[in-house]
């Protein structure tokens, strides 16, 4: 997904984009790596990144937005724990697996065209989502919403080198986005509360609409058709096997977590590892690879990739399980629970934005493993005072993750921006955004398995329950819960006191896996994570 980096900005072209593919003479390099900026953005790029956001922060909070639904859908479909976690995962799973092969997609035919296009599809299969009548069409729906998903995500951060080539300007862009992704990931627990304080568990996805008809009537308006002069050429077998290698895994993952180690699962989880292993081949061996992997090879860029990968990993999975202790054991209503991570939210954004500064006076093998340690120390207080019915624990666990989180991405944006070649802003992208989906994904799929397998494993129910009550409330802490309110108060507040336990227990096995992925995090960005080469950067005017 290569962009043409040698752009003008005479008047005839609007936003630093050019399709005309005639070869310009190389500039003095403003920034790392790039081509001299003629002077600053105008106000019109800002405009422009606004509106960019606007997809940016719906398909981050679509992320997350379901873990404070889960409990209505849960009584209104019935979802096994299985079908609970692929309604959360089929969306991005479908658009981690697509994220490069769109853009390459938009590179061909017009990044501006995939955008409208992706646009448009994701409205309408959003209210197809709302008033889904099963829990299979909403699994199916969610992976249409994954494929639209895919065409708006690449020509966001891609932009962001050709609209802002001066230096200081693109690194408070990429702050910007940075900070708004992870904050539409902590966002979407607090717009679904809201929502479904007052409407029911499909308005999370009616949400979709007023935010993209702003983009379809201003995208036009504001930015111009850009397209690859020279693009590749489509690779429909690369994107084959980008699905086989993802979907098979995080189906392995949970099968496990579910039926338990069996020959399913290792098959599930061989195969995605084998097609993975053909899929980098293929792409070492190919003139004009969908995924550049030599990437990885390019300074930091490797490193800030996984920093980015398990801190979404560890979000999402913080959100996951918080979400559902917060409702259903603290017995919060969705408002309030969305309220009680405000804080967190807020700190994220904020944390985001200030580090823009620090970053020029600490190195980023410095700053960004601080960072993290402190999200680390986060899943500490959310390990040993959530269990204790601690709202406090809860708050100040997020505020820890919120401020680790939002710095490191920041950082890590901007490293994976300048570290790779000029030519390759677009792929590198692409490859970011991916990490962030796969995280998602990730995130759910990992930890929340390993809470859904703890949950099930270690549930003892009461004795007076029949055999159908007994099997839905080992289900999920959802079904234990819809079980209850059709019990008698005092059976009923012994079934959640024994679920709480369950769910708690998992919360704790899992707080402490994600304090160990965020040390892990950290030690890979101490050992990696270096500024640029200062030859390549000139003095700043």
């Amino acid at each position: 997904m290569e962009m043409n980096e040698n752009t003008s900005t005479s008047s005839t072209e609007r936003l630093g984009h050019s399709t005309d593919p005639t070869p310009r003479p190389a500039a003095r390099p403003s920034g790392v790596g790039d081509p001299a900026s003629t002077g600053r953005a105008p106000r019109r790029a800002w405009f422009a990144l606004a509106v960019l956001m606007l997809p940016t922060l719906l398909v981050s909070v679509d992320n997350t937005v379901l873990s404070f639904a889960l409990p209505e859908i849960s009584r209104d479909l019935a979802p096994t724990a299985a079908e609970q976690l692929w309604i959360i995962d089929a969306y991005p799973l479908v658009l981690a697996a697509l994220l490069v092969a769109m853009g390459s997609a938009g590179d061909r035919w017009g990044r501006r065209r995939m955008l409208l296009i992706g646009s448009i599809g994701f409205a309408l299969v959003s209210i197809l989502a709302a008033f889904a009548p099963t829990a299979a069409a909403l699994i199916a729906a969610r992976a249409a919403l994954g494929f639209f998903g895919a065409m708006l995500m690449p020509s966001t951060l891609s932009l962001l080198r050709s609209l802002f080539t001066d230096r200081e300007q693109r690194r408070l862009a990429i702050a910007v986005w940075a900070s708004g992704f992870a904050a539409g990931s902590a966002l979407g627990p607090l717009v679904g509360g809201v929502l479904l304080e007052h409407f029911p568990w499909g308005s999370v996805f009616l949400l979709a609409v007023p935010v993209l008809v702003p983009l379809l009537v201003l995208v036009p308006i504001l930015i111009t058709e850009s397209r690859d002069p020279a693009p590749g050429r489509i690779d429909v077998c690369s994107i084959l096997l980008s699905l086989a290698t993802m979907a098979p895994v995080v189906f392995g993952i949970k099968h496990i977590a579910t039926e338990g180690v069996d020959l399913v699962a290792i098959a599930s989880i061989v195969i995605g590892l084998v097609a993975g292993y053909v899929f980098v081949r293929r792409q070492l061996a190919s003139e004009s690879p969908m995924l550049d992997v030599r990437l990885f090879t390019t300074g930091p860029f490797g490193g800030a990739v996984l920093v980015n990968l398990l801190s979404v990993v560890s979000l999402v999975g913080f959100l996951y399980f918080v979400s559902q202790h917060l409702q259903i054991i603290a017995g919060l209503s969705p408002v309030n629970a969305g309220l009680a991570l405000l804080p967190g939210l807020v700190v994220m954004i904020i944390a985001g934005l200030v580090v823009v500064p620090i970053s020029r006076r600490v190195r980023a093998r410095i700053l960004v493993p601080v960072a993290l340690t402190l999200s680390a120390g986060g899943y500490l207080v959310v390990a040993f005072g959530a269990s204790e019915g601690s709202m406090a624990a809860v708050i100040i666990a997020f505020v820890m993750l919120g401020i680790g989180i939002g710095m490191a991405e920041t950082v890590s944006n901007e490293l994976i921006l300048t570290s790779a070649p000029p030519a390759k802003a677009g792929a590198a992208s692409a490859v970011s955004e991916t990490a962030y989906e796969l995280g998602a994904v990730l995130g759910t799929a990992v930890l929340g398995s390993i809470i859904a397998a703890h949950y099930a494993s270690s549930m003892i129910v009461p004795s007076s329950l029949t055999a159908e009550q007994a099997d839905a409330a080992r289900e999920t802490l959802a079904g234990a819960a819809a079980v209850a309110s059709d019990l008698p108060a005092s059976q009923a507040q012994q079934l959640m006191d024994a679920a709480a336990v369950a769910f708690d227990g998992g919360v704790l096995v899992t707080s402490l896996i994600g304090f160990g992925l965020m040390l892990v995090a950290a030690t890979i960005a101490a050992l990696t994570l270096r500024n640029p080469d200062p030859s390549r950067e000139p003095a700043e005017h």
